[in-house]
This record gives structure tokens, sequence and C-alpha cells, in this order.
């Protein structure tokens, strides 16, 4: 049987999940009210934090969902992404509009990764 390791849990969520050589990020917001790049190069700079506390990095990212709060934003959440993802490294990924947890994030993003 494989042990569970939590990071930075809370009374409802863990930051970070690893089940059998598999990271399992929460999603990341950046900052409320900061523009959809800022948030989005805040967002990734957890998830590089996150992952290599987990053991990996982003050229093990397996699957990215992205979920931004209004799509006309998307090609400005896509040049920080495409500057972020390392050249042959691009992981399978699905983005969609929704409301998010509040009115201020304009980006979350959810990664699901392979430890080194």
């Amino acid at each position: 049987m494989s042990d569970i390791k939590r990071i930075e849990t809370g009374a409802r969520m863990s930051q970070a999940v690893i089940h059998n050589g598999t990271v399992y990020l929460a999603g990341q917001v950046g900052n409320p009210g900061a523009s959809v790049t800022e948030q989005t190069q805040q967002v990734l700079a957890q998830i590089d934090r996150l992952l290599a506390e987990c053991g990996s990095d982003k050229t093990r990212i397996l699957s990215a969902q992205v979920w931004m709060a209004d799509m006309s934003q998307f090609a400005d959440m896509n040049a920080v992404w495409d500057a972020w993802v390392p050249a042959g490294h691009a992981p399978a990924r699905a983005t969609g509009e929704s409301a998010l947890a509040t009115p201020d994030y304009k980006v979350e993003i959810i990664v699901v990764a392979a430890q080194n």
C-alpha cells in the first residue's frame, strides 16, 4: 500500500498531494485584482514552488486545467504560459471559462505532474 503525502494541508484542502509518484496540485490563483498577466505569472511561480517541494518540476507536468473568468483574456494568459513551458515539455491541457471563487480572480490553474 502506498503512502499519501499532503503538502500545506489546511482544514479544507491541501495545496499538493503525492501518491505513487504522481503530484496533484490544488487550483492555484494569483493576487486578487491583479491583471490576468500578473495573476498568471504568480500562479506559475506558485506551481514551480510546489512542484519543487514535491520533487518535480514543470518538465514533468502531465496535464493542466486552466480556468479563466473571461476567455477574452485567453491570449494574455497564453503569452505568459507559452514563455513558461519549456520547449518539448507541453502537457496535455484544457482551458475553460468559469466563475472563479471571487470576481477578483482572473485565472486558476490545476496541474498533475510526475515526480522526478
